[in-house]
């Protein structure tokens, strides 16, 4: 059976699942993608998206149209198997642990439906010896994998550029044998322009985890050196603008906090595994943690120097766990705003990507200009950066904690 032949199953249609189902559909697959919740079913077949990224749900539409792609309560037999589910946290101990019971929740929903010559991927960020355990998993169920075929295969995008991503950067791929790491290395060369990086599953598992925790350590340094700078009255925008004219020296920018589901997260599956040889690792996350309270403490004593105090009205500009997407997961701007609100200050929030979250006011950026008195940047939106928007706050009182006058 060529490649192209071969009918997909891919588990979990969140920000990596769907883009890569509609890309995989308009590449002549045939797939079908699962989802356990009902609604994300039905409204995807309708061709509507449950989150924002950029042209997905025409790409999506397209995929629907030519019945290339279905969404599904529940899997069906397939050549490939593509998990892509959460992996959150389980906070029992000192060190966060990864949870994996929706991965293993997957493995055993696609068990029956095995056959010689299927493919199995995991794409869903895992700790280190995740891909074999689905092995040693199925091997107790008895299932013969002499011709079944596992890897892991992490995804590298950034949100606002998924499907452009997807396709265009370079795939590592681990097998749990050669074979394995070959069937689904030529699998990903069918739709992805990038290099295909072959390699065994725990150095693909480890190679995802360290690529976030660099970035991770690197948002550390920048956010430590503002609260350094801070402390000694210096201004820490210049300042690593000054610094980053060094030839070896690229300071990243500082913000209050780092969010979003892999530099905020995959951190911890490497802590969690090796607590006594991780400490930098370690560390950056707790420096990282530690700034939106940092910056809690910031607005605090900004709001003390008004004269109404508790009872000044406080705007926030952004939500979203970094600029210009809808995405507020682990959301550092979130996690302050609903500090204040506990506190018992009157906060509202503006983001032009946000309608509407939980509980938070949410306000049209005019409004809440003319109704706020202390205003807080949060995330840097390109919306924030215009010119004409800026020049609204001269003279009023305004904390910038994420570079948006730098």
């Amino acid at each position: 059976m060529k490649l192209k032949d071969k009918k997909i199953c891919i588990l979990g249609l969140g920000y990596i699942g769907l883009p890569t189902a509609a890309i995989l559909a308009n590449e002549n697959y045939n797939v079908n993608g699962v989802d356990i919740d009902k609604d994300v079913v039905n409204n995807i077949n309708l061709g509507n998206t449950h989150f924002s990224e950029k042209d997905l749900d025409k790409l999506l539409g397209v995929a629907i149209n030519k019945k290339k792609f279905k969404a599904l309560e529940a899997p069906v037999e397939s050549d490939i198997y593509i998990i892509c589910v959460p992996t959150p946290f389980i906070y029992n101990n000192e060190v966060p642990e990864p949870d994996i019971q929706f991965i293993n929740s997957a493995v055993d929903s696609i068990t029956n439906l095995l056959k010689p010559e299927d493919i199995i991927i995991l794409e869903s960020t895992s700790p280190v010896g995740t891909t074999l355990a689905i092995r040693d998993k199925l091997e107790k169920k008895n299932i013969n994998l002499e011709n079944i075929y596992i890897a892991y295969c992490p995804e590298r995008v950034l949100p606002g550029c998924t499907l452009e991503e997807l396709v265009n950067n370079d795939r590592v791929v681990g097998g749990i044998n050669d074979l394995s790491t070959n069937k689904v290395a030529d699998f990903y060369e069918t739709f992805v322009r990038g290099q295909v990086q072959r390699t065994n599953s725990k150095t693909a598992e480890m190679c995802k985890l360290i690529e976030n925790s660099y970035r991770d350590v690197n948002i550390a340094f920048a956010n430590e050196v503002s609260i350094i700078c801070e402390k000694n009255n210096i201004d820490v925008w210049k300042l690593i603008k000054l610094a980053n004219h060094h030839p070896r020296v690229n300071v990243l920018q500082p913000g209050c906090g780092v969010g979003g589901h892999c530099i905020a997260v995959d951190p911890w599956f490497i802590i969690s595994q090796n607590f006594e040889q991780s400490k930098l690792i370690k560390a950056a996350r707790e420096v990282n943690n530690y700034k939106p309270k940092w910056a809690i403490n910031k607005i605090i004593k900004l709001i003390d120097t008004s004269k109404n105090k508790k009872n000044s009205k406080v705007v926030c500009f952004g939500a979203t766990f970094k600029p210009n997407i809808d995405d507020v997961r682990e959301s550092p701007a979130i996690e302050i705003v609903s500090s204040l609100l506990y506190r018992g200050f009157d906060v509202c929030v503006s983001d032009p990507n946000i309608r509407s979250y939980k509980d938070l006011k949410i306000l049209d950026i005019n409004k809440a200009i003319d109704l706020g008195e202390i205003f807080i940047f949060l995330v840097k939106h390109n919306e924030f950066l215009e010119e004409s928007f800026k020049k609204k706050f001269a003279n009023k009182k305004v904390l910038d904690l994420c570079g948006v006058f730098s």
